[in-house]
């Protein structure tokens, strides 16, 4: 049986932060930190719901540096995405 994954209050506020971002959708933001995009809609709703008192639980420190590199990991993914798709127009508009 798999250990169930404990995530620190800080994780699950940086994480539901990302979520309100301007174009960023649930399910993008939990697959690019490794979480389910259901357990990333119920932080969301606990924080709305419980403000400073959400997440009581005493969940493991999770190292940050992690959760900074998979928002830079996101952010090169979509330029890169971009990049490619103004490449393809360009070699299209030039032939």
């Amino acid at each position: 049986m798999a250990k169930r994954k404990k995530y620190s209050e800080e994780f699950k506020r940086e994480a539901v932060a990302l979520t309100r971002q301007p174009g960023a959708s649930v399910a993008q933001i939990a697959q690019d930190i490794g979480v389910n995009a259901n357990q990333l809609h119920r932080w969301r709703r606990e924080l709305e719901t419980h403000g400073r008192k959400s997440f009581p639980g005493a969940g493991v420190a999770r190292d940050q540096e992690v959760l900074a590199l998979k928002r830079e990991l996101a952010k090169v993914k979509k330029e890169r995405d971009f990049l490619r798709d103004a490449a393809a127009f360009f070699a299209k508009e030039s032939s």
